[in-house]
């Protein structure tokens, strides 16, 4: 019997909330019940575990009902009716729906108050009651903006105008002139470009004061691969001046990267390798200047040599300039060089337009010119081009989300004492589409096209390879026109590791040979970032539309990204 006590004792304690603590109950009626029922919809805590807490329900409660209107609510005492149920009554009385607010123009300017209000007029506008106070934080936000931080807003004089609106006086307090950004302090990478603070950030000493739009640009800094922001920015005011703190750190933004392939030649079963050395140097002058150096041998006796100059932002204007030699060297056949000068204009941190000159000159190597399709030329382009990039910093794997760029040429070519009017178009996008933290698709597509009355072959646009469709060789593709699409799902296994998977499809056209033909590229692959940087290993297999699969037709890459 005391055994049987004693354990519904244990299960009392352990299932009886209500020896530990005693839930309270509020109930809240108003004078009628269509007001009890708006009570009701504004969804109070009934539910409380002690008298405090339903004190500061009450007077929420009130509050609440104050902001929709009823400003004149009254409330009665809150009574105990037992050890568990309080209740009181609120008396809504008038509900007020539209108040009418009269302005200094001299202090707000009309248009600000047409951007939320129906009915704007010269002395006054109308607002609804409800959104009083989310259109005063506005109004304040926006004088913030235009360089008085320190400004107070408030309605005087609230009056009742009828039996359902109200009128008021919308006061501005503000006992400074306008802020303006007089100084402007690095702290941490001192010798950052300023020329970037002026045209890329678009911050610069004079500037109405706006904290949220320069904690709004200083956050592009992630778009910048040699700089980056460590905290955000702070102000120092004085009585007569305005000093900004951005607090930047220099990052490694070199980088060197080359990647080995090999696979079978279809012709003598051996074993043949290919390869590229790609150097990339960012800001090491502290001027935000680019130089890149590639050079490449594929396994087709096809060598490429580029090198190319960005310099941002000449005697610190917005404009910049690219400079590019490129040579390329088809075994014993013919070289073409091309030389490209472009200027270039930074709208804002993503988009960019280029405008210049392309310069193409192609020899016949050829002591005997058995090919009719080889020739000498020279071409003389003008360019247009458009660049849109948007980062995802936060991915050490994939710093870049999305790229668009366009470009377009026209001009002419002479040849043999012949002139003719020619064009180009070239595409390159690519896009990550993120499905979640761990897996991703990559969708990337470019292509190009040469437009002209007559092609030799020296002049053909070439593709093929890691960096186009993938399982063929590297620019072993001659094409007057092509379109490629590549594709990876990614799943990473964590922040430094990822597979993927591949499958490209290309189109193209040889207008000299008369060729139209797909082209189709699958495979795995997988990317690890160690100390010496980003390692890839791709494994694709090419084939035409027509073409069985075969083995040997297989391609490995292997690519090392360094950045130092």
């Amino acid at each position: 019997m005391q055994k049987a006590s004693f354990l519904l004792l244990i299960i009392y304690i352990l299932f009886s909330s209500e020896l530990f603590c005693q839930n309270l109950h509020l109930k809240v009626s108003g004078n009628t019940e269509r007001e009890t029922n708006t009570i009701d919809s504004l969804n109070y805590l009934k539910t409380h575990k002690d008298y405090t807490s339903i004190s500061h329900e009450v007077d929420s409660l009130q509050k609440r009902l104050f902001r929709i209107g009823y400003i004149e609510n009254e409330l009665k005492d809150i009574t105990k009716i037992n050890d568990s149920l309080f209740e009181t009554q609120i008396h809504l009385k008038k509900k007020f729906n539209t108040i009418y607010i009269h302005y200094d123009k001299t202090k707000i300017r009309r248009s600000l108050l047409e951007s939320f209000a129906k009915n704007v007029f010269d002395d006054y506008f109308e607002l609804e009651f409800s959104k009083v106070e989310s259109t005063l934080n506005y109004i304040n936000t926006k004088i913030s903006e235009e360089g008085l931080p320190f400004s107070k807003l408030r309605l005087s004089d609230i009056k009742i105008k009828d039996t359902s609106n109200l009128s008021a006086k919308l006061i501005i307090e503000s006992k400074e002139k306008k802020r303006t950004i007089n100084n402007i302090i690095i702290k941490g990478y001192e010798k950052f470009p300023s020329s970037y603070l002026k045209h890329y950030l678009k911050i610069k000493p004079s500037q109405v004061f706006d904290l949220t739009k320069i904690k709004n640009k200083t956050s592009q800094l992630s778009n910048l691969r040699f700089a980056k922001e460590i905290k955000p920015p702070e102000v120092l005011f004085s009585k007569d001046s305005t000093t900004l703190y951005l607090y930047l750190e220099k990052a490694k933004s070199n980088a060197f990267d080359g990647f080995l392939g090999f696979g079978t030649n279809e012709e003598t079963n051996n074993i043949e390798f290919d390869g590229y050395l790609n150097l990339s140097l960012i800001n090491n002058l502290n001027y935000g200047e680019a130089f890149r150096l590639q050079y490449k041998s594929d396994e087709n006796d096809q060598k490429t040599f580029q090198a190319d100059l960005t310099l941002p932002y000449l005697f610190k204007s917005p404009i910049g300039v690219d400079l590019l030699l490129r040579i390329f060297k088809k075994d014993s056949s013919f070289t073409t060089v091309n030389q490209s000068l472009k200027l270039h204009y930074q709208i804002n941190p993503k988009h960019k337009v280029y405008a210049g000159l392309l310069s193409t000159e192609s020899n016949n190597l050829l002591t005997e010119n058995t090919s009719l399709t080889i020739s000498d030329y020279k071409t003389q382009f003008y360019t247009l081009a458009y660049e849109f990039i948007k980062p995802q910093p936060y991915s050490l794997l994939f710093p870049i989300n999305s790229k668009v760029y366009l470009e377009t040429n026209f001009g002419e070519r002479k040849a043999q004492n012949t002139q003719e009017e020619q064009s180009q178009f070239l595409v390159e996008a690519f896009k990550i589409f993120n499905l979640n933290r761990k897996n991703s698709i990559f969708f990337r597509l470019n292509g190009a096209a040469l437009n002209s009355k007559t092609y030799f072959e020296n002049e053909l646009l070439r593709f093929g390879g890691i960096n186009s469709i993938r399982g063929f060789e590297e620019n072993s593709l001659f094409s007057s026109l092509f379109g490629l699409i590549n594709t990876e799902y990614r799943y990473q296994l964590n922040n430094s590791i990822y597979i993927h998977s591949i499958i490209d499809a290309a189109y193209f056209e040889n207008k000299i040979s008369d060729t139209k033909e797909k082209l189709f590229g699958y495979g795995f692959g997988f990317g690890i970032i160690t100390q010496a940087g980003l390692f890839k290993f791709n494994y694709a297999n090419g084939k035409s539309e027509n073409q069985k699969f075969k083995l040997s037709n297989s391609k490995i890459h292997i690519s090392l990204i360094a950045n130092f």
